[in-house]
C-alpha cells in the first residue's frame, strides 16, 4: 500500500534532485514547489507540531497555486444534496484537474461534509448550523480552509467552535469570520476582489462561517457555553491512547449529542469504538468505516506498521437521540450507514 505514480506530478517524488533523503511528504512538496510555504509547511515533517502551533497567530488565507489547481472562488455548478461520495466527486463538481493537491489541506472540511451527509444533515433542512470540533492541532494553522464550507452548504450560517488544549492562550476566545475562500496566486482573479458573490439557497441568505477558538478540553468548557452544537466532531482523536477524552466522552454522552469521531488506522478506530462502547453502553450507529474523504497521502513515521492516513476511519457515539433532539430532522429520512465506495484516484496517488 504505498503511493505509486500516476502523473509528472508524483513522478517526480523520485527523481526531485537534492531531496533523495527527504522524506516523502517534504520530497513531494518541494518537486510542486510548496515545501514550507503557506498552509502547506505544516504538513511537512521539517515543521515540528510544536513550532506549527507556535506560529499559527495569524490566519493563512493563499494556497500558492494558480486557480486552476485550487477553488478560490463560488463554484460554478449547483451542488445537489448528497452527491458527494468521493474525491472525484468533489473535483468533477469544483472544476479541478486530479493532479491538484488540495486534497491534502480540504479532507478537514470535506470529512465535516460527509459526516452531515451521513446524518441526513447535509440539506436544506437547516439555516444555522453549530458544530463542536474537539482536539484540533494542525488545523489551527489551516483555519482558512473550512471556508469552503461555505459552498458545500450554500447559505447556511454556519458556526464551528474549536476546543482544546493546543490552541494558544492568546488565542483563547478568539472569534474569526471568514468571508471569502483561500485565495490563489494569480494576480487578477476574482478572489482578489473585495466583493465576490456568494453562494445561496432560495431564500437568497448569505453563507457565513465564524469560528471560534476555546483553550482547553471539551468537559472543562461546555459547562460554560450557551449553545448546543447539532454535530461534534473529533478528528484524529485517538482515544485508546489518551484518558483524558473519557470526561468529554461522559459528556456526550450526557447531553445525547451526535459525535462522530476519526482515526489513522482501522485498529485505532475499533480499540477507540470499544472504549466509547464501553461507556455510552450501545455500539456506534455509524460502524467503523472508510472515510473516502481521508487525506490522500501516507502518514510518516508511525509507530504502527500499518499504512495511516489522517481521518482514515470514522465512527460515531449512538445517535438514536437526533431526532428527537433535531426536530427539523423528525420527518426526513435519516441516513442509515452504507458501505461506502472506494473514492477514485486523484491524478498523483494510487488507490489505498
Amino acid at each position: 500500500m504505498i503511493f505509486r505514480s500516476r502523473s509528472p506530478l508524483m513522478r517526480n517524488l523520485c527523481v526531485c534532485q537534492g531531496c533523495e533523503k527527504k522524506p516523502k511528504r517534504c520530497a513531494f512538496f518541494i518537486s510542486s514547489g510548496l515545501h514550507l510555504k503557506a498552509m502547506w509547511k505544516f504538513e511537512c515533517s521539517c515543521l515540528p507540531l510544536a513550532d506549527s502551533l507556535d506560529s499559527c497567530s495569524r490566519l493563512i488565507i493563499e494556497w500558492n497555486l494558480p486557480s486552476s489547481l485550487c477553488p478560490c472562488v463560488e463554484p460554478t455548478m449547483h451542488l445537489s444534496t448528497n452527491s458527494l461520495h468521493s474525491w472525484q466527486d468533489y473535483y468533477l463538481w469544483r472544476c479541478l484537474p486530479l493532479s491538484s493537491p488540495v486534497a491534502l489541506l480540504l479532507h478537514w472540511p470535506l470529512t465535516i461534509y460527509h459526516c452531515l451527509q451521513l446524518y441526513g444533515m447535509a440539506s436544506d433542512a437547516f439555516e444555522k448550523f453549530n458544530i463542536h470540533y474537539l482536539g484540533p492541532e494542525k488545523e489551527l494553522s489551516q483555519l482558512a480552509v473550512f471556508g469552503e464550507l461555505m459552498a458545500l452548504l450554500p447559505g447556511v450560517q454556519l458556526q464551528i467552535e474549536f476546543f482544546g488544549p493546543s490552541v494558544p492562550q492568546f488565542r483563547d476566545g478568539e472569534t474569526i469570520n471568514l468571508d471569502r475562500y483561500v485565495r490563489c496566486s494569480d494576480e487578477n482573479c476574482l478572489c482578489k476582489s473585495l466583493c465576490q458573490s456568494s453562494n445561496s439557497r432560495s431564500s437568497g441568505t448569505k453563507s457565513t462561517m465564524t469560528l471560534k477558538l476555546h483553550k482547553g478540553f471539551y468537559h472543562e468548557k461546555f459547562r460554560h457555553m450557551d449553545s448546543h452544537p447539532q454535530l461534534c466532531i473529533a478528528p484524529n482523536a485517538g482515544i485508546a491512547a489518551y484518558p483524558s477524552w473519557l470526561p468529554s466522552i461522559e459528556l456526550i454522552k450526557e447531553m445525547s449529542m451526535p459525535a462522530v469521531f476519526t482515526d489513522f488506522c482501522e485498529e485505532a478506530a475499533f480499540l477507540a469504538a470499544e472504549c466509547i462502547t464501553s461507556i455510552t453502553g450501545s455500539p456506534p450507529s455509524i460502524p467503523i468505516q472508510l472515510n473516502p474523504f481521508r487525506q490522500p497521502m501516507l502518514m510518516e513515521d508511525q509507530a504502527l506498521c500499518i499504512p495511516c492516513y489522517s481521518n482514515c476511519f470514522l465512527f460515531d457515539t449512538a445517535v438514536h437521540f437526533i431526532k428527537h433532539a433535531f426536530p427539523e430532522l423528525r420527518h426526513s429520512r435519516s441516513a442509515r450507514p452504507r458501505d461506502l465506495p472506494r473514492p477514485s484516484s486523484l491524478g498523483w496517488q494510487a488507490d489505498l
